[in-house]
């Protein structure tokens, strides 16, 4: 396809030359022919510039219809290299892709061709990014609809074993045309699970795209520190950024030494609100602290299984970071009371809380964010084991609006804590008993006698019996029912 474009474009005469960039994204083990207009060196880099409507588009081997972006493809459907072309627009008399054969005159137009280009580009809105590549190949209409600015607000690649450094470098180079080195529509860029991407791909964006304001990286794990740095640092109205999986990322600051404790150069301040650090191992205490303080404005921050971190890093975050509405430190196992004694402190900000699997936290840390979290609204407490009916009780008569509670897995809560919760809490919404051995079916019924808006409760490998089941189901019949009772249906 890309040939055929090659040799479309240059029967023109005049019209530009059609150059393409290989961006392979076979393994390298894997031996790649490049295509007879595919540029084999980076000298075919400088000459893009040259070119006044390049178009990226993917070639894909016959095989395994793999996207460019939109959809996830397994490495392992891929048989052939994957190529991205950096080509001319089509002829002006190309109405329809590989039409080489003359036809009747009737025959020649098509009933879409009568929509207005508004319509198209409602239509184009919709469509991921490869799929925007290849209609800009259809004609010369669809390639100037299809790169119109509006719709390249968003850019979402993926795939193992996709180039997403050239990726992000040809893309760009094509969105700056208009206004040279920068890309001022781009705001939104997600390489989730592109497992290729490096720091050259993410310097490619940070130089390019100054008004980013969402960026998913999530899985690229040889994504850096440094990497970071230049995003957040190029890119001030930056708000979500979501790094998790991404082993290397340690700090997010506006210096370079991720261990120096700076506070902001000249009072400059990162603007991201979401923040997203999952399965970020190496993060500690030290680096969570350079984090608050750069990251002042945060109001949702997940480190679920940053297992470094402990209590004094939280003393830290609660410090500088008082507006924080959304927490999660699941499976933080060297998280205690005196960790939830400091988170206690956002008060009224805190509407969202995740302590599943912290094996150190007891009724004690709970009744401190239950004295002070009046206003929470979700509460993971899975496995926490050092749990019992006081902390629930406590919950219950303090966070009278809860509307979704976790205890699955804490064994020493009863149906004493439940007929607390449900006396209280009439907004509850989702609850879950996982595995509560304590549970039987007299909780439940309490709940389901006074929860009228319950639509969801999980009730597997407790003993529970099927009278108490269809009890529930009789006064919350909008509840989804998870059980393990073969009986109940």
């Amino acid at each position: 396809m890309g040939a055929n474009s090659g040799k479309q474009s240059g029967s023109e005469g005049k019209a530009s030359s059609s150059i393409s960039s290989d961006l392979s994204s076979s393994t390298d083990q894997t031996s790649t022919k490049a295509p007879k207009n595919a540029a084999t060196s980076e000298d075919s880099d400088v000459s893009m510039r040259t070119l006044s409507t390049p178009s990226p588009a993917l070639i894909l081997p016959r095989s395994s219809p793999a996207l460019f972006n939109g959809s996830s493809t397994s490495s392992s459907s891929f048989t052939a290299e994957t190529v991205a072309m950096v080509h001319s627009p089509p002829p002006a008399g190309l109405t329809h892709p590989q039409r080489c054969l003359r036809q009747p005159r009737d025959q020649q137009g098509a009933p879409i061709d009568i929509l207005p280009d508004h319509a198209f580009l409602q239509i184009f809105a919709h469509l991921p990014t490869n799929q925007l590549c290849r209609c800009a190949r259809v004609c010369r209409r669809w390639y100037n609809l299809a790169w119109d600015p509006r719709l390249w607000r968003t850019v979402r690649l993926t795939g193992d074993v996709l180039h997403v450094d050239r990726a992000l470098r040809v893309l760009t180079r094509r969105l700056c045309q208009d206004t040279p080195n920068v890309c001022l529509t781009l705001e939104t860029v997600v390489v989730s699970g592109c497992r290729r991407l490096t720091d050259r791909g993410m310097y490619t964006v940070a130089q390019c795209c100054p008004e980013l304001r969402r960026l998913e990286m999530a899985g690229c794990y040889n994504v850096s520190n440094e990497a970071v740095f230049e995003v957040v640092s190029r890119c001030p109205n930056l708000e979500h950024l979501d790094v998790s999986g991404c082993s290397k990322v340690t700090c997010i600051s506006l210096t370079r030494e991720a261990s120096i404790k700076l506070s902001p150069l000249h009072g400059q301040q990162i603007s991201i609100r979401f923040l997203d650090m999952t399965d970020c191992f190496a993060l500690e205490d030290e680096g969570l602290h350079t984090i608050a303080a750069h990251c002042t404005q945060l109001t949702h921050l997940y480190l679920r299984r940053c297992v470094r971190l402990t209590d004094e890093g939280l003393r830290f975050l609660v410090i500088y970071c008082p507006s924080i509405r959304e927490l999660s430190v699941s499976d933080c196992r060297f998280v205690s009371d005196f960790g939830l004694r400091e988170i206690a402190k956002l008060e009224g900000h805190l509407r969202y809380l995740s302590i599943a699997h912290c094996g150190r936290i007891t009724d004690v840390g709970v009744r401190y964010i239950a004295k002070y979290c009046v206003r929470l609204r979700y509460l993971n407490a899975r496995g926490c084991e050092g749990l019992t009916d006081h902390g629930i009780e406590h919950l219950a008569k303090s966070c009278s609006k809860l509307k979704s509670l976790d205890i699955g897995k804490c064994p020493l809560v009863s149906d004493a804590g439940l007929e607390l919760l449900a006396l209280n809490c009439f907004n509850l919404k989702r609850l879950s008993v996982k595995a509560c051995e304590s549970i039987t079916g007299r909780g439940l019924q309490v709940v389901a006698a006074n929860c009228f808006d319950l639509q969801l409760l999980n009730v597997q490998d407790c003993d529970v019996p099927l009278e108490a089941l269809r009890f529930v189901k009789r006064h919350c019949k909008r509840c989804v029912i998870e059980h393990t009772n073969p009986a109940f249906f």
